[in-house]
């Protein structure tokens, strides 16, 4: 399976060779592999298949986004409002 990737020393797209998937820390999939001119590690960030189980399917909510405020942010308005 050859996936293209951007060489950053090459600066050009080529294929990936002994490609690999992983998982980032954050929980993203990504692909690793090298460079077939330079030898350059590559990487392609959500790249690849599932080779596991699927992801859970989120739940269905009411469809209301809720927005969340800040108390920082209160703060800073009930500070500037007390300068006068």
């Amino acid at each position: 399976m050859a996936t293209q990737a951007y060489c950053v020393k090459c600066k050009a797209k080529r294929d990936m060779e002994d490609e690999k998937q992983i998982t980032m820390k954050n929980g993203q999939r990504a692909l690793s592999g090298t460079c077939p001119v330079c030898g350059t590690k590559m990487f392609k960030i959500g790249g690849g298949r599932v080779t596991t189980a699927a992801a859970p399917k989120a739940k269905a909510g009411t469809g209301k986004p809720t927005k969340k405020s800040s108390s920082k942010a209160k703060a800073k308005t009930k500070s500037k409002t007390k300068r006068k």
